[in-house]
């Protein structure tokens, strides 16, 4: 049992946990929500060990184990294969395995007869009931098993963790946390780099996981299948709801009804106490009963209720009317250098279209996107776009292009909108900008502060075909549920790439899937895509693997015709290796100008010409966008591989 023991923790002068107090009991599967500045990471950074409280403690048995999955930073070994990183999780048992080795190799050498060799014996078999003990012979299959439940091929395996971008490292670091079997898992934010295959895979896995797991989310979905309890941090307190997510928010609503009922019935008596004060304060002979009115309000204890955040809401201005068909792809082809994205597409989004786009990651969702947005050419083929059709496009990549001197406040400002201040500033706190929060300076923003600010700045400016990749990953529930309602009464047309079906759902009315090289259309929101695609799977018996050929082929023609296989194999893949070692050239070139303008900027005497630090600083925020597209390229193009592998 975790005992959370009155925890303090003060932020500057105030107590952002106020002598918290919870029981984390074996097998229990937990949310931990709440507002954004709540506390929720820095609660399981105190769980985890990495952080220390003010006073109060986190108390469990010695024999409790913790894994911890931050929302970003992990350092795999450069050295290592993804495969070797994730082995590390059970060094004990390779220790084992080694010691085992040697036994054996020491047994060969030694009479049968001796002491030396019946120890060795002796030995061996300890060794040998420990490792059966520990699983060490499913060792292999368990970490085929995880990773390519998360979405690594057999041949990613064999690769080194260098050659992975920043949201594929985070699932080795879940893969190894998930083959630890922790007594306690605490996962912060895990399913932001996760597309919707291995989002439902790990909840299965969370659903079978005997330990208890306490996790921060804000995909309302996840929530609500994987936790069965709730804590809700607020205002320093935690709160403790018997149920998942859809119950914490049914009864938190209950409780916030009855706190207003209870806030402005108080209110109504202290302004009736405050009436009598007022009114007879100079009669001498209401003197004593006056006294006793102050005294009254002094020793009550007021009521604090705070109005409902979630009044707070936004509406996109209406827009121009398009023509009916908005934008279409006919014959289209993609292709960098000898790598084939597309080969014949065909589509058509029509007026008032809202659709969600999905598929594995690398099947080419960025590209595509890009291209229906006017941000990517076409190699063939043709892309029109409809009568008075206006665009307007978010990916995450566009926080690069803010200017690190403005506030946020500025920023907006210079959206190009007649919004009166107060209304941006209220466009603000949508997107948790509160208060003074508007003048802060884009430099000293986060990275999801940078991402939140870009999407509240493109929505001044809409257009009437709305085209958003991943707009949620840094927003928390208030924030998404805002961007929601606004979204479902816009009434031009939408696509949305996105792995949150229960942000999804109510608005789109058609889901694009993505698959490597080809895409399909299903007529419903995410969910009922869901549904179809498991339909559409069960029951299909695969061919079992290394059966004889029932054709008659001779074993002779039978190898021929593999080694034709294997030949056109080879030429398949052979340029999409070239262009892959071609982006990692790249990418190896990009991140060393980074570094050295980065070195340049450290220096005092730097900042002394203002031309020069003009020119590399617009030189620093290319490099930075350009490595997230070859980034995204990358990943396309190993799934490319991938794909042309299975097949």
């Amino acid at each position: 049992m975790l005992h959370i023991d009155n925890i303090t923790l003060f932020f500057g002068e105030r107590p952002l946990f106020d002598s918290i107090t919870a029981m984390i009991n074996p097998g229990e599967r937990i949310g931990l929500v709440g507002p954004n500045g709540a506390g929720k990471s820095t609660l399981l950074k105190l769980i985890a060990g990495i952080q220390q409280a003010d006073s109060g403690a986190i108390k469990m048995s010695n024999q409790a184990t913790i894994g911890y999955l931050p929302q970003d930073g992990v350092d795999p070994d450069p050295n290592l294969t993804v495969f070797e990183e994730v082995e590390q999780v059970f060094k004990e048992v390779l220790t084992l395995r080694d010691r085992q080795a040697e036994v054996q190799k020491q047994l060969e050498g030694l009479d049968p007869t001796s002491d030396e060799h019946h120890q060795a014996i002796e030995e061996f078999g300890q060794l040998q009931h420990q490792l059966e003990n520990r699983g060490a012979y499913s060792i292999k299959a368990d970490i085929i098993r995880v990773l390519k439940g998360l979405g690594f091929s057999e041949k990613d395996l064999l690769r080194p963790t260098t050659e992975f971008s920043g949201g594929w490292l985070m699932r080795v670091a879940l893969a190894k946390l998930l083959l630890m079997n922790p007594t306690y898992l605490l996962l912060d934010e895990p399913t932001n780099h996760l597309d919707i295959e291995s989002l439902q895979w790990i909840e299965q896995f969370l659903l079978q996981f005997e330990g208890a797991v306490i996790l921060v989310s804000h995909d309302r979905s996840f929530l609500n299948i994987v936790t069965t309890r709730t804590l809700a941090l607020q205002n320093g307190d935690l709160y403790d709801y018997a149920g998942n997510y859809s119950f914490y928010e049914k009864k938190y609503a209950e409780e916030l009804d009855m706190l207003k009922k209870q806030y402005e019935n108080q209110q109504k008596e202290i302004k009736q106490t405050q009436d009598f004060i007022d009114r007879f304060r100079a009669k001498a002979t209401k003197a004593k009963q006056v006294q006793s009115r102050i005294k009254q309000l002094e020793k009550l204890e007021r009521i604090t209720f705070e109005e409902d955040s979630s009044e707070i809401s936004f509406r996109f201005p209406a827009p121009e009317r398009s023509g009916q068909v908005v934008l279409t792809l006919e014959n289209l082809v993609k292709k960098y250098g000898d790598l084939t994205v597309f080969d014949g597409i065909n589509y058509e989004v029509e007026r008032g279209d809202k659709i969600a786009v999905v598929g594995p990651n690398g099947a080419g969702k960025s590209t595509l996107i890009r291209i229906l947005a006017g941000l990517e050419p076409v190699t063939s083929g043709k892309r029109e776009v409809g009568y008075n059709v206006t665009p307007g496009y978010f990916a995450q990549h566009q926080a690069d292009e803010l200017n690190p001197q403005n506030t946020a406040l500025d920023e907006m400002r210079l959206a190009g909108s007649r919004e009166s201040e107060t209304r941006l500033r209220t466009i603000l706190g949508c997107f948790l900008f509160i208060g003074d929060d508007v003048f802060k300076k884009v430099k000293v923003l986060s990275g999801g502060e940078k991402s939140r600010l870009a999407l509240a700045k493109m929505l001044l400016n809409p257009g009437n075909f709305l085209i958003f990749d991943e707009p949620t990953n840094h927003l928390d529930m208030q924030s998404k549920n805002i961007l929601q309602q606004a979204l479902q009464q816009f009434e031009g047309t939408l696509m949305i790439v996105s792995h949150d079906r229960d942000f999804l759902d109510p608005i789109v009315d058609k889901t694009l899937e993505i698959q490597p090289g080809k895409i399909k259309t299903w007529l419903g929101n995410v969910s009922y895509y869901l549904d179809k695609k498991r339909e559409e799977t069960s029951g299909v018996n695969k061919p079992e693997e290394n059966s004889a050929p029932s054709d008659g082929r001779s074993r002779k023609e039978q190898r021929r015709l593999e080694a034709e296989k294997r030949n056109a194999l080879s030429k398949k893949i052979k340029p999409l290796k070239k262009r892959l070692a071609e982006i990692e050239s790249e990418i190896e070139k990009g991140e060393h100008r980074k570094a050295e303008i980065e070195k340049l900027m450290s220096a005092e005497s730097f900042y002394d010409d203002a031309e020069a630090v003009k020119k590399s600083s617009m030189e620093y925020e290319s490099i930075k966008s350009n490595l997230a597209d070859l980034l995204n390229k990358w990943e396309e193009v190993a799934g490319r591989i991938e794909f042309v592998e299975n097949e």
